[in-house]
């Protein structure tokens, strides 16, 4: 056995010891306690330096440490980078300035935990920015491409600047960018939004004819000392030190366009073009440079700076007075002048409007993070007590690769740089639900073999034979989903999506291999001699068929009440997400009812303002979500206060969102469900027969019907993670049918005289035990989200215990009647679409049977 298994038991090893490794570590660690204890060099003097930034920090200098210490680097030109030489950088790389700010952003890397924690998770600011067109502008796509790529630059640049650790800036659409700050709040920084999304700042300013930076070199009065990156012939990096004046001669709005062509001789150069005002003010300018370059018996320079970094510094021969001028000669690259000339049209000039901002504040952060843990741990354990209970040892190595799976996913998580949210530990803990259904298709199945007859080993053979296929194809199609979620989704649905997905592949390896491995070992080594399992449904004469038809009606009826209860609310079944508005979450030390803030609001003339009270029910302390037309949160709030002095009411949380973001979701929504609909279609018509398919897409749709009905008829409100929730439940539902098609598929093949309607009641009687134990262990684990957790958790549950059960239902009453009627009741019609047919063989007879 060891021989035959070593290359399974080394695989095994060498991923879970991958997954540890990659968690590690497993917390932050506080910025400046990490890097004094790293500081292998000199640890002294760095630690006065230190020292110093600390000071700066408290005396309102600079808005951290990490800050200060660039600002201490870049003052007195100190090589931070002598005092870490583990943090290797390029030689190359001369400039002290940049050199600094790539070995403090590495090393605030470095204290970070592997693992980082989303804005829901660890407080933070959210925001989309939208770049508004102007008026008669037909600028192409690939421009407006370079337009936003360029601004990111500008805004990662800014947002530098504040020492946040693992920001995300990133392009939305054509015209959006989005923006995450993890632990940054508007209270402390309350001018960060309008920082990153301000115009940058184009100026042109006089470069010092005669004195550059050096050592015991005094700064001239009006002057600043920049760094300027020179590129060499052969690729190196040079830099020049210069003293530029602080005050511009002119800035960028004096240009009216800019671009890059060849010259004559097929070099690159920049051409600038001026507004009225800006040809008599460079004309000034340039005239003032050439004439005090002569003087100097040099040539004057003439610095673009752009939000206070140094970019170029071209020489001025003579007075420019033309409608435009040219940036030429040097070693200048094509890229360069392309660069060059986007700097020019400062590509942030165009107004940035926001159309989406969420901040999540530190102590909504860690009430989430304490409903999160207490609910992951609960729904664990009532799972692992469930698998150990009903199938003894079998459960105990579910538990025991069940932990090994959630290892394994919070390691991929870790190495890919993912981020933990709120939805994607939901995901987490409702994957564990779903992942023991590879282990019960397993058990159930010996416990057939083992009712047949056959020994232990022979019966744990033949029933990881038996479950492999069913297991690839109810798994594949689950990740066919999870494809959609995460090439659709957005933000929180594409966070769900690939936590499920990592999810899908961990099960796999788990119980195709580890937990295969174990019980082989156990049951071989004779350790474990009996395999007992509890048996308490026995459904092994119903006739599920026959059933099939009140129960399609019954259920499409109470699907068609949901569909006109949707629409007899109309808008009103969206949330913010979709809707667009504000959502302040509020803590209080006094309750408040909500019929008291519904008072206010209309003392203050404010409509469509819904108040849920998501914490405390009702005892002294907790936390309301309140959400109000654009603009009218902070005017609710206010009047809150004033009416309720001594509520001791906070803003903890707030969230902006346009209802242009929202028409995107839903758009997204419906594409993404008709994507599952169709991949889900052509892969188990291609799996299995076309009559399958449609059983299985018609199950979906009624489940998805189903679980949207009976969430609006509860008066919930829908939000871009129920999307994600929602296209769960298509997975979930798709999964479950999948194993009972495969029953029905094998019932049909091992069973060649037997009616349609005969294989079909067979294999749902024998699939019936399978498929109510694994909507128990989903069930328990949503519950465990429902009852313990908080915020979007109990909306993600509350919808995934209504799917299980739809789900369930549908696969044995939806699904399977569908495909019996598609095929009229025929088995013959089956068989002539299908590979179904059961196989026979010549047969040589001997001569004593003749």
């Amino acid at each position: 056995m060891l021989k035959r298994n070593l290359w399974k038991i080394l695989l095994t090893l060498a991923v879970l010891a991958w997954a540890g490794s990659e968690l590690l570590p497993l917390k932050d660690t506080p910025f400046v306690n990490y890097i004094r204890s790293h500081a292998t060099v000199k640890p002294a003097e760095f630690a006065k330096l230190l020292d110093e930034a600390t000071a700066r920090k408290k005396d309102l200098k600079a808005v951290s440490e990490f800050v200060a210490l660039k600002q201490i680097g870049r003052e007195r030109k100190i090589n931070l980078s002598q005092y870490f030489p583990d943090v290797r950088l390029e030689n190359s790389l001369t400039n002290i300035e940049k050199r600094n700010d790539i070995l403090l952003s590495e090393l605030l890397r470095r204290s970070k935990g592997r693992l980082q924690l989303g804005l829901d998770l660890n407080g933070g600011v959210s925001v989309t920015l939208e770049a508004v067109d102007r008026p008669g502008d037909t600028a192409d796509d690939q421009s407006r491409k370079d337009k936003i790529g360029k601004a990111i630059d500008i805004i990662s640049k800014r947002i530098n600047d504040f020492g946040v650790a693992e920001p995300i800036i990133r392009q939305v659409g054509s015209n959006r960018i989005e923006v995450q700050l993890p632990g940054i709040n508007t209270r402390d920084n309350p001018d960060i939004i309008n920082n990153v999304k301000a115009p940058a700042r184009l100026d042109f300013r006089m470069v010092h004819p005669t004195i550059t930076p050096g050592p015991g070199i005094d700064t001239p009065p009006g002057y600043a000392p920049m760094t300027l990156d020179v590129p060499g012939r052969n690729g190196e990096d040079f830099t020049e030190d210069l003293f530029v004046k602080r005050i511009p001669e002119m800035t960028g709005e004096m240009i009216s366009n800019s671009f890059a062509r060849p010259d004559l001789y097929g070099k690159p150069e920049v051409i600038l073009q001026f507004t009225k005002e800006g040809k008599a003010r460079f004309a000034e300018v340039t005239r003032r440079i050439a004439e005090e370059g002569q003087r100097a018996g040099r040539l004057g320079r003439l610095a673009i700076v752009l939000d206070g970094h140094l970019s170029n510094a071209p020489t001025v021969r003579e007075e420019i007075d033309s409608d435009s001028a040219q940036i030429s000669g040097g070693n200048m690259t094509d890229r360069e002048a392309i660069d060059l000339s986007n700097i020019l049209n400062n590509p942030l000039d165009v107004e940035l409007q926001v159309k989406q901002q969420y901040e999540v504040g530190p102590s909504l952060a860690a009430d989430a993070i304490s409903s999160g843990q207490r609910a992951a741990v609960i729904g664990t354990a009532l799972v692992a007590a469930f698998m150990i209970t009903y199938y003894t040892v079998g459960g105990i190595v579910a538990v025991v690769t069940l932990a090994m799976n959630i290892l394994i996913i919070l390691g991929v998580m870790a190495s890919f740089g993912a981020t933990m949210t709120l939805p994607g530990l939901a995901g987490i803990v409702l994957t564990m639900g779903m992942a023991v259904d590879a282990n019960i298709l397993v058990f159930e199945r010996m416990r057939e073999e083992l009712k047949a007859g056959k020994t232990l080993k022979a019966a744990l053979v033949a029933g990881y034979d038996k479950a492999f296929v069913t297991i690839v194809d109810a798994h594949v199609t689950q990740l066919c989903i999870c494809a959609v979620m995460i090439w659709l989704g957005t933000g929180a649905i594409k966070g769900f999506g690939v936590t499920l997905a990592i999810g899908v592949f961990s099960t796999l390896f788990s119980v195709l291999i580890t937990s295969h491995l174990i019980m082989e070992w156990l049951v071989e080594s004779g350790i474990v001699k009996k395999f007992p399992m509890l048996h308490f449904l026995h459904a092994e004469k119903v006739d599920f068929v026959k059933y099939g038809k009140p129960a399609f009606i019954a259920s499409w009826t109470i699907v068609l009440i949901g569909v006109a209860v949707v629409f007899a609310k109309g808008q009103k079944i969206y949330g913010i997400d979709f809707a667009g508005g504000d959502l302040v979450t509020v803590a209080y030390k006094q309750h408040i009812d909500i019929a008291q803030i519904r008072t206010v609001a209309e003392s203050l003339k404010l409509a469509d303002v819904t108040a849920t009270d998501v914490a405390g029910s009702g005892g002294s302390t907790g936390t309301i979500r309140i959400e109000t037309r654009h603009g009218m949160s902070g005017a609710l709030f206010t009047g809150l206060q004033k009416a309720y002095p001594n509520a001791g009411l906070e803003r903890i949380g707030e969230e902006i969102i346009g209802p242009a973001i929202g028409k995107e979701i839903e758009w997204s929504a419906v594409k993404a469900l008709l994507w599952s609909f169709a991949i889900t279609l052509l892969y188990i018509a291609f799996r299995f027969e076309f009559g399958f398919g449609i059983g299985a897409v018609v199950a979906s749709v009624h489940d998805i019907l189903m679980t949207i009905g009976v969430f609006v008829i509860f008066g919930r409100q829908f939000n871009a993670p129920m999307v994600a929730a929602i296209l769960s439940i298509a997975g979930y539902s798709i999964n479950d049918t999948v194993v009972v098609f495969d029953r029905i598929r094998e019932e049909l093949k091992l069973n060649p005289t037997m009616k349609l309607r005969d294989a079909i009641n067979l294999a749902l009687n024998r699939v019936f035990s399978r498929s109510i134990m694994t909507s128990v262990t989903v069930f328990l684990a949503a519950l465990a989200l429902y009852v313990f957790g908080t915020g979007i958790m109990d909306d993600l549950s509350f919808t995934f215990m209504v799917g299980v059960i739809t789900g369930t239902f549908s696969s044995i009453y939806i699904a399977a009647p569908v495909f019996y009627w598609w095929h009229k009741g025929d088995r013959k019609h089956v068989e002539a679409h299908a590979d179904v047919a059961p196989k026979y063989e010549w047969q040589g007879t001997s001569k004593a049977s003749e």
